[in-house]
């Protein structure tokens, strides 16, 4: 069973921190490969427009200096991808988006046996797509906006209330659009079907204070529940993608502790605690919620790899209850070094030349 605790288990979280910082003097040179690369449209987005300064990677990459990891940047879209990262101790995967967050990356990785940080294939799979974890929602029991789905051909519904239409994948708010006026959904919806085809959601548009709570999981399976933050744009009808890109450094949306009465805050932390358990999740998780004016919290949707950047909405509340930026990484790496390995009677994977051959063969 799951032991969760809150910002309140000051004392057993800096035992934890502690135990970390000593777990890793006996971890020197472990060997990391930090995969990034612009695979999905939102790693794309950040890869093209955001400062490197400002990139989770360059985050992830400062971190594995201090722990004193051998670690290298390996870009999924080389074709030598599979056998370099089969070289290597463990992964930290800096992907979002189809293909590195939705578990097709962890089964590949399971299926090399290289342990890696995070969830795995199925919670993965859930959390990345947004119309099934919203099923899942139903399921548990956790308040979500009222949605449909929506695919080319099918009828449109228009209730004459606002809706959020959102790729079926994704994160970063990429093509997701706020709609007022029945006129300018269908544009919408098309915009929203994106790379990957097949349905969108379309969500009841409520109006309130957006909250996200991170989660870390801690040594010996334990888990700590963030304070809970409150995330407005200034300037933005909504938290959209250029906000949370904020590649010109405008600032434009504010981050400080929510101010929750102690019955909504148990209502945010039952609810994030109730999809960790019930999507499996590991190592690491932020659930997006909504508070409305009346002071109900729903879930929006959960995030399986947290953006980690040095200001990011997950470090930030790490930083709240007195986890460095370092602290969190090797949280991550511990779970993913100590977690019983998947293993099944497949043989050692053997590589050749004949990848890299075959990819020059069907290239243009």
């Amino acid at each position: 069973m799951t032991l969760f605790f809150t910002s309140s288990s000051e004392a057993a979280v800096q035992k934890a921190a502690a135990f970390l910082r000593d777990w890793q003097r006996d971890h020197q040179r472990l060997r990391v490969a930090l995969v990034y690369g612009p695979v999905s449209a939102e790693d794309r987005l950040y890869h093209s427009k955001c400062p490197v300064d400002q990139r989770s990677v360059t985050a992830l990459a400062g971190a594995l200096d201090e722990i004193g990891a051998s670690w290298r940047e390996l870009n999924p879209c080389e074709v030598d991808f599979i056998r370099e990262v089969s070289r290597y101790d463990v992964v930290l995967s800096n992907l979002h988006g189809p293909y590195g967050e939705d578990g097709r990356l962890q089964g590949l990785l399971d299926y090399v046996r290289v342990p890696y940080c995070g969830s795995g294939v199925a919670a993965s799979a859930v959390a990345a797509d947004k119309i099934l974890c919203k099923r899942v929602m139903l399921t548990l029991g956790v308040p979500t906006p009222g949605w449909w789905a929506w695919s080319a051909g099918s009828a449109i519904k228009w209730s004459g209330r606002p809706v959020m239409v959102k790729p079926p994948f994704g994160g970063s708010s990429v093509g997701m659009s706020l709609v007022h006026e029945q006129r300018d959904l269908t544009r919408a919806l098309e915009e929203a079907v994106g790379e990957e085809g097949g349905t969108v959601l379309v969500e009841e548009y409520l109006t309130g204070v957006p909250l996200t709570v991170g989660m870390l999981e801690l040594p010996g399976g334990d888990v700590v529940v963030f304070p809970a933050l409150a995330t407005e744009a200034i300037e933005a009808e909504f938290y959209d993608a250029d906000t949370k890109l904020d590649a010109d450094s405008k600032g434009g949306v504010t981050v400080r502790a929510a101010e929750l009465t102690p019955q909504v805050l148990d209502k945010v932390n039952e609810h994030a605690t109730t999809l960790w358990n019930g999507l499996g999740l590991r190592g690491s998780a932020r659930v997006d919620f909504i508070l409305t004016e009346d002071g109900e919290p729903y879930v929006l949707e959960v995030n399986s790899t947290p953006g980690m950047s040095r200001e990011s909405n997950f470090v930030v509340g790490a930083a709240m209850i007195g986890l460095t930026h370092t602290d969190v990484v090797l949280a991550l790496l511990h779970e993913a070094l100590t977690r019983q390995p998947y293993d099944v009677p497949l043989p050692s994977p053997a590589f050749s030349g004949s990848t890299a051959t075959r990819e020059a063969a069907v290239s243009p």
